[in-house]
């Protein structure tokens, strides 16, 4: 198979994979992203750069957001939202951050291939991507890309949809994002 081919079998795998997203549960994270006072975001290894690029467009909205870990990230409190990126939901160092923000009291999301995971269990808003896990377990979900590809692409895109999802909420339009793109490049 050429590249391209490639592309193509893999726009069909996302494609297929975001259709069956549930959108009720996709209102509900945007409703409490807009209810919280900080959003707070966090993952591992790939899907932690699709976490990055989602708190990047929040922070464009003027949403008060950050990436966990980060030496300018503030303290959780009660008002504010976790969102967790995690194809597992097992990954321990995340599990430890969704028990903190539940002792906390703080709203905790996670977006996974499985809502049964620790993570999801502790989670007040769970979204299941169906895509194969990345190691070993059997799935219904087929996919021609190697370990958690087709997971961390569709959150990629599912992040940017629940983006435009907010601004659609809020009234915004990309020009006024652009106003607050970083401008010290």
């Amino acid at each position: 198979m050429t590249t391209l081919k490639y592309a193509t079998e893999i726009v069909k795998e996302v494609d297929r994979t975001i259709g069956q997203i549930t959108e009720e549960d996709s209102e509900r994270l945007v409703d409490r992203i807009l209810e919280a006072r900080k959003v707070f975001v966090a993952g591992a290894g790939r899907s932690g750069f699709m976490a990055k690029s989602f708190v990047m467009r929040l922070m464009h909205m003027g949403l008060d957001a950050y990436v966990v870990g980060e030496t300018v990230t503030p303290s959780l409190q009660e008002d504010d939202i976790l969102i967790i990126a995690s194809g597992s939901g097992e990954t321990k160092s995340l599990v430890s951050m969704a028990e903190k923000a539940k002792s906390i009291d703080a709203t905790v999301a996670v977006v996974t291939i499985s809502p049964e995971s620790t993570i999801g269990r502790l989670s007040d808003v769970a979204i299941k991507i169906p895509a194969k896990p990345k190691a070993g377990a059997d799935s219904d979900y087929k996919t021609i890309q190697p370990m958690g590809s087709l997971f961390e692409q569709t959150l990629l895109l599912y992040f940017d949809a629940t983006i435009l999802r907010i601004m659609s909420k809020k009234g915004l339009e990309s020009g006024v994002m652009y106003g607050r793109h970083a401008n010290l490049e």
